[in-house]
């Protein structure tokens, strides 16, 4: 069978729901009887660090949760990033994108766009306009994105909770576009597609405010000759107010809690939120875990 992960971005320590979601990736994995593997996201290299990268290993480690093979780093895969996008760009599937954000929201979308998506203001520049634009950017020491060049509007995925979801595609970045004198970043959906397929997952388990970006991926994956992973989109922890969990919050980072509380019972308490009261370790948890017992309303942290 294939492969389960978890992929933590490393500009901070792991907080509750982050450790939920990680314990639920190695859940999903383990009890289906896939390898579990481990990725630093540190494709936005402007906010990632490596002693951040070392603190969420640690902390995951402590809880008992392990993975098989080596820990796989984003920032030493750009070579195959750039070997996607060759790949699309030789098909006529990637252009350059010379926008701001704020040129982005100032504009209106266009008929083949849907509403919060790219309106497609740099998709049919003539070669002229494209010189233009970037002779402009070069001056300001920038350079251009490069965006997917989309031939659909939506994409259906399967979801083991939600079943059958139809989301929207528009021509999304590949590549980030910034300062000429830094590396440029590539893209979240193109990094993610591009390793899943690479180290053999065909299960991603995440947060459902991830559901949204699910068909752009598939999409992506299907252009480039990959089959689409399993998508399962788990319930969010949210703060007593009704807002996504974060560090703001309080003592909810693994090192704040383990003060004032054992490893034990921080486990217990994911425990309890993932339908399994009263385990204390991950072995006991994988042996009673039932993803249909999952709650499927959001787990709020009090």
């Amino acid at each position: 069978m294939g492969a389960g992960r978890y992929a933590p971005s490393p500009s901070g320590d792991l907080h509750f729901g982050n450790l939920r979601t990680a314990v639920l990736a190695w859940l999903f994995a383990r009890s289906t009887g896939r390898a579990f593997l481990m990725r630093v996201e540190d494709v936005d290299t402007q906010r990632s660090s490596m002693d951040s990268a070392r603190r969420q290993l640690e902390d995951l480690a402590a809880l008992g949760l392990d993975w098989d093979g080596e820990t796989v780093y984003q920032s030493q895969r750009f070579d195959r990033y750039d070997e996607a996008i060759a790949a699309l760009a030789a098909r006529g599937l990637v252009y350059e994108c010379y926008c701001s954000r704020k040129d982005i929201q100032r504009a209106s979308s266009a008929p083949h766009a849907a509403p919060g998506s790219y309106p497609g203001t740099c998709r049919d520049l003539t070669q002229t306009q494209r010189e233009a634009r970037r002779a402009e950017l070069q001056e300001q020491g920038r350079v251009p994105a490069l965006r997917l060049r989309a031939s659909v509007t939506s994409w259906p995925v399967t979801d083991y909770y939600v079943g059958e979801y139809t989301g929207d595609v528009d021509d999304f970045i590949l590549r980030r576009g910034g300062n000429a004198n830094q590396g440029q970043d590539y893209a979240y959906n193109l990094a993610v597609v591009v390793d899943d397929a690479d180290y053999g997952v065909d299960q991603v388990v995440r947060g459902d405010d991830l559901l949204s970006s699910a068909p752009r991926q598939a999409y992506l994956a299907d252009l480039l000759g990959f089959k689409p992973p399993e998508f399962v989109h788990v319930p969010l922890v949210l703060n007593a107010d009704g807002q996504r969990l974060a560090k703001r919050d309080g003592a909810v980072t693994l090192r704040e809690m383990l003060e004032t509380r054992t490893v034990a019972n921080v486990v217990t308490a994911i425990a309890g939120s993932v339908g399994v009261p009263g385990a204390s370790a991950l072995p006991e948890i994988v042996e009673r875990f039932d993803p249909r017992a999952l709650p499927r309303e959001p787990y709020v942290w009090r």
